[in-house]
């Protein structure tokens, strides 16, 4: 996400910081190489002309000229004012009688479809009685698709089996409402903007149905023409949200900066990755840093939280600290890694240089590594993951064999295995680990 705005942008500020004293001229030359940046990342040029004038007029100011880091006084400000850009927090206005309806709008093949069950699957988790409803008569095997992701996440579907979207909508919310739906999710059929005729359906749609929420999902890697997207969808419908997919993609970021600040409609989510959980709620102080290059730690550690509970992650401490750490719990250790999301997206949260040594991390060939971390231990018996001591010659081959890998990369494993626990028994007996040495990633050589 970012990657290359990220880069653009962490140069500028390197350029500046070699200037040591800021001078007026070093700030407008550094803060021109920040508009190219934004320009080439698709930003709207009026909301990146806005955007550096604001900051411009507070780095010319006193605090910068007087700071003992002037370079990170501007840093901040473009912060500061990057994040009044993006706007609020995302939020759902869910008001009114039940069922209350959350209408998805946007072009073919945007992601509304899947967006529509990752978002049940986040109001299911709130404790929402949530369904689907099927409005796309049009695209093949749509309902199909709607009605394989409700099983999946685990709601009902309505509005199948009718011909037209008009009737799928009324006896879809007829039907919700009697079987008690809090939330429902609409999935409408994909059109352009420019489409008269198929817009004009949507109005009707949407006065029928009355929805709480009316959102465009919006392709992240539009660029430019996203903005006019928006405002198109905008003018005839009143969004009050909007929902940016493919953000882990090759994006530039110029729609999340230039859709929120050219429309005045608040992005409630981002949606990063196929997966039914990876729809984030949008946090512009998050998403403003990780663009400069600050990486996202609270994101990271609620991904975290997520999968670890606080007291487990203190018994598996303790357990470590005492020496009590066996490859079981190295296995354990590797799947909560794995189902954290991908490295190079884990990396991408990370502050300094990190984000950067992300994009050189082949994120495939990794997930391989620990998949094949997890069978070599898995085709160990018991006693053996408690005891790898236990694991002479033959008993290698054996596992070798079982995890279609070979001796080599058994011995590698346990290697790697010892060196952790000799890091853990070293920082039990310390409180710190020796001078030098850092435990390395588990399950990755």
């Amino acid at each position: 996400m970012f990657e290359t705005l990220t880069e653009r942008l962490q140069a500028a500020f390197k350029g500046m910081a070699r200037r040591g004293t800021l001078k007026p001229g070093d700030i407008e030359d550094g803060l021109r190489q920040v508009r190219l940046a934004l320009l080439e990342a698709d930003v709207h040029y009026l909301v990146a002309k806005e955007l550096l004038e604001r900051v411009a007029q507070q780095a010319m100011g006193e605090s910068v000229a007087r700071a003992l880091n002037p370079t990170q006084q501007v840093v901040k400000i473009l912060n500061q004012e990057l994040t009044k850009t993006l706007g609020e927090p995302g939020r759902l206005n869910l008001i009114g009688k039940p069922p209350r309806v959350i209408l998805l709008v946007g072009l073919q093949g945007s992601g509304k479809t899947t967006t529509a069950a990752k978002l049940a699957a986040q109001l299911r988790a709130r404790g929402e009685r949530v369904g689907l409803l099927a409005a796309d008569p049009y695209r093949p095997a749509a309902v199909t698709q709607l009605a394989s992701l409700a099983e999946k996440v685990g709601v009902p579907l309505y509005g199948a089996g009718e011909p037209d979207a008009q009737r799928m909508v009324s006896g879809g919310l007829q039907a919700a409402a009697r079987a008690g739906i809090t939330a429902l999710v609409v999935d409408s059929a994909g059109r352009s903007q420019l489409d008269s005729e198929l817009m004009q359906e949507l109005i009707a749609l949407r006065q029928m149905l009355q929805p709480c929420e009316t959102l465009l999902v919006a392709d992240a890697m539009t660029g430019q023409q996203s903005v006019s997207i928006a405002q198109g969808f905008h003018q005839a419908l009143g969004l009050t949200g909007l929902v940016l997919t493919k953000m882990d993609g090759d994006a530039r970021g110029g729609a999340a900066i230039s859709m929120r600040s050219v429309t005045g409609v608040p992005i409630k989510f981002i949606g990063v990755g196929e997966g039914i959980e990876a729809l984030e709620i949008f946090e512009p102080t998050r998403l403003a840093s990780r663009i400069l290059g600050m990486g996202d730690v609270l994101g990271l550690i609620e991904k975290a939280e997520a999968v670890v509970s606080q007291d487990q992650a203190q018994a598996q401490a303790e357990r470590m600290l005492k020496g009590e750490f066996t490859l079981e719990d190295f296995a354990a250790q590797i799947a909560q890694v794995r189902s954290l999301g991908p490295i190079g997206q884990l990396l991408d949260m990370m502050p300094a240089g990190l984000p950067a040594a992300a994009t050189k991390i082949d994120s495939q060939a990794a997930q391989r590594q620990l998949d094949q971390t997890l069978a070599i231990i898995r085709s160990m018996t018991p006693g053996e993951r408690r005891k790898p001591d236990l694991l002479d010659a033959s008993r290698k081959r054996r596992v070798a064999a079982g995890s279609g890998t070979s001796v080599q990369q058994v011995n590698q494993l346990l290697q790697q295995y010892r060196q952790v626990r000799s890091m853990l028994k070293t920082l039990g007996k310390s409180g710190r680990p020796g001078k030098g040495r850092r435990l390395p990633w588990p399950g990755v050589r």
